[in-house]
C-alpha cells in the first residue's frame, strides 16, 4: 500500500480543468487517509460547479486506483462555503438606452483581439443595428488609432462624455486623453475609476449593440468590468497555436465565474492565401479553434486569415470592412456579425426594429 506522500506526489499529474496548473498546487486535495481496505482522498471543493467537481473526483479516482497495492478508493468532497452576497456597490447594472453590451476578450495578447472588435463593431452596423464600441484596454489602447481621432472630445453641461462617431458607430478610448507617447502608469483603483466612467457616464444614447474591447488576459480590470456590468455574452478571440488555445479556457472559465454567457470563439490569423500561388499556408496550425469550442460546448462563428490589405487598412484608420465592404475578409466578418446578432436575437436580446 502506497503512503499519503506517495499518493499526494502521484495526484501532482491530475490537472484541473481549464489549467496547466494541479490540483494539489491548488489547495483541492485536503486529506489522504490510507487504511487496510483502501484509500479515502478527501477534496475540498473549489467551485459550486458541479461538472467541475464530479471530474476532479474522477480523475483523482483513476490516478489513483491505477497505484500498485491500492485495493480501493473513496473520494469524500467537502462543500465550499456558501459565497457571501456582493455588495451593492458591485451590483451589475445595466447602462440606459443601450440593450446588449458584447465585451471581445482574449486570454492572452497578440491574438488580434481590438483588429475583431473593432471590424465586428462596423460589420454590425453594416447590418443595420445601432452600434458602440468601448476600448477597455487602459494601457494599451489601439481602438481609436484603428478607427481614427481627429476631434476633440467634448462634454455635456452635466459633464458627460460625449462619444466620437465615424463610420456609423460611437466609440470612446482612454487615447483620447492622452497623447501617443505617453505611458498610462496607473495602479488598479485609477484603472476600475476610468472603465467605470466609459460605461456609466458616456452618452451613448439607444444603442442596439455596445462592443466592449476588453484588454488581454483576465485580470483586474477585466473582472470589473464583467463584474459592474450586465453583459449580454462575451466573444473570445484566439489563434490556433497551441499557447493561445490554453488560454481561451481561462477565458471561458472568466465569464463562466461571472454567469455571462460565452457567445462564441473566433480563430483568428486561422491561414494565410498566398498572392503568387493562391494557396492556402496554415502558419500557426489550423483548427485548433473549432476543436476548442466543441470540447468547451461553446458555438464556434469563424475563422479569420492573415490579411495584408486589413493590417493596412487599420493602420491608416481605414478599417477594412468599412473601406472596402466586398473584399472576401469583410464579408467573413459580417458572416461572424450575423450570427453573433443571431445569438443575442436567440436570447430576445435585440429591439423589434433591429431584428427586422
Amino acid at each position: 500500500m502506497p503512503s499519503p506522500n506517495e499518493i499526494l506526489d502521484e495526484l501532482k499529474q491530475v490537472k484541473y480543468p481549464g489549467y496547466t496548473r494541479d490540483v494539489v498546487s491548488f489547495g483541492i486535495v485536503k486529506d489522504i487517509e490510507v487504511a487496510y481496505a483502501g484509500v479515502t482522498v478527501t477534496l475540498s471543493a473549489p467551485t459550486a460547479n458541479p461538472d467541475t467537481i464530479k471530474s476532479i473526483a474522477s480523475e483523482v479516482m483513476r490516478v489513483v486506483g491505477a497505484m500498485p497495492g491500492v485495493p480501493s478508493v473513496r473520494i469524500q468532497v467537502e462543500q465550499a462555503p456558501p459565497a457571501r452576497p456582493r455588495p451593492a456597490a458591485v451590483q451589475k447594472r445595466s447602462i440606459p438606452g443601450v440593450e446588449n453590451i458584447v465585451a471581445v476578450a482574449s486570454g492572452k495578447g497578440g491574438v488580434g483581439k481590438s483588429t475583431c472588435a473593432v471590424n465586428l463593431a462596423i460589420a454590425m452596423r453594416q447590418l443595420g443595428v445601432r452600434v458602440g464600441l468601448m476600448d477597455a484596454d487602459v494601457y494599451g489602447p489601439s481602438v481609436a488609432m484603428m478607427v481614427g481621432y481627429g476631434e476633440q472630445v467634448k462634454l455635456t453641461s452635466t459633464r458627460r462624455i460625449i462619444p466620437l462617431e465615424r463610420f456609423g458607430i460611437r466609440y470612446v478610448s482612454m487615447a483620447f486623453f492622452i497623447d501617443d507617447e505617453t505611458p498610462v502608469i496607473w495602479r488598479g483603483p485609477m484603472v476600475t475609476k476610468l472603465e467605470t466612467e466609459f460605461l456609466f457616464n458616456v452618452e451613448w444614447g439607444d444603442l442596439d449593440v455596445l462592443v466592449i474591447d476588453l484588454p488581454p488576459g483576465t485580470g483586474d480590470a477585466q473582472l470589473t468590468i464583467t463584474q459592474r456590468v450586465a453583459l449580454s455574452g462575451g466573444l473570445i478571440v484566439t489563434t490556433p497555436q497551441d499557447l493561445a488555445l490554453l488560454d481561451v479556457r481561462r477565458g471561458v472559465a472568466m465569464f463562466a465565474e461571472v454567469n455571462t454567457p460565452v457567445l462564441g470563439v473566433i480563430e483568428n490569423m486561422s491561414y494565410q492565401l498566398c498572392r503568387k500561388c493562391h494557396k492556402r499556408h496554415e502558419i500557426f496550425s489550423h483548427g485548433g479553434g473549432v476543436r476548442l469550442a466543441a470540447e468547451l460546448k461553446v458555438p464556434f462563428l469563424g475563422e479569420l486569415p492573415i490579411s495584408v490589405e486589413l493590417r493596412e487598412g487599420l493602420d491608416h484608420a481605414s478599417p477594412l470592412v468599412a473601406s472596402n465592404s466586398a473584399h472576401p475578409v469583410s464579408q467573413q466578418f459580417r458572416s461572424i456579425a450575423g450570427k453573433v446578432l443571431k445569438e443575442l436575437q436567440g436570447g430576445a436580446g435585440l429591439s423589434r426594429a433591429a431584428r427586422d
